[in-house]
């Protein structure tokens, strides 16, 4: 099966540093203009996601959400979960005090993996 989610090493660094300080985490990126389409790291509970938000796959064990509208134009594409140096349009992330900011990368699916696309979980 092919997942649509995978995680550098630097974004796993990272997400055990923000675990180690604040437990459990969920990820949420959304579409919007404000926090552009950069993925945000919330402590699990804190924020909800949206009635047909898609779960495309776990982040070091953790729930990494796509807002419903963003997934309908990206599920064609693989997410790679990065983090770079500096500071990011959003400023609610967890990382953010750190100097940190988590950044996708994207690639369109083969046909092949499309063929065998691991499913996704949608929030009712």
């Amino acid at each position: 099966m092919t997942e649509r989610l995978a995680v550098t090493d630097k974004a796993k660094a990272l997400i055990q540093e923000l675990v180690t300080k604040h437990g459990d985490l969920m990820f949420y990126q959304a579409g919007g203009c404000c926090e552009g389409t950069q993925p945000q790291c919330f402590e699990k509970g804190t924020f909800f996601p949206r009635m047909n938000d898609a779960c495309i796959g776990l982040a070091e064990g953790f729930e990494f959400w796509v807002d419903r509208d963003l997934f309908e134009y990206w599920q064609h594409a693989h997410f790679t979960l990065d983090v770079l140096d500096g500071f990011g349009p959003g400023g609610f992330s967890l990382e953010t005090p750190l100097g940190k900011t988590f950044k996708v990368h994207y690639r369109m699916f083969t046909e092949e993996e499309l063929a065998d696309l691991a499913p996704v979980q949608r929030n009712a």
